[in-house]
């Protein structure tokens, strides 16, 4: 039974997911960092006002769901920029890095040449 479990644990998959969630947790705590402690006073500054909680409309208080609105497109838009686009410029980068060259012209004119031989004899 211990040696099942020891070969559970010690798969790839378990290893690489316990390593993403580590790791996932501390970018997690990175990106709010930016926005509680650098982006949301700088819209604060701007806007005059960054934290929303004494909105109401009406009874209705309003307040914590526009933070949690604003608060959300910041982080989104901070993965984005930081994470998500530098990462498809980078696949794009090694894909046109990775494509094969175009044949030379002598090349060009064999496949030509077998491709008629082909059609002719059939």
């Amino acid at each position: 039974m211990l040696k099942g479990f020891r070969e559970f644990i010690t798969r790839g998959n378990v290893v690489d997911l316990a390593v993403a969630v580590i790791i996932g947790g501390a970018f997690g705590k990175i990106i709010n960092s930016l926005v509680e402690d650098v982006l949301t006073p700088i819209l604060g500054a701007v806007g005059g006002v960054p934290d929303f909680t004494q909105w109401t409309l009406g009874p209705v208080k309003i307040g914590n769901f526009f933070n949690a609105i604003v608060n959300f497109l910041v982080i989104a838009a901070a993965i984005y920029f930081i994470v998500v686009a530098p990462m498809e410029r980078s696949q794009q980068r090694q894909k046109h890095a990775e494509a094969p060259p175009e044949p030379s012209e002598e090349v060009k004119l064999l496949r030509e040449i077998l491709e008629t031989l082909k059609t002719r004899g059939t």
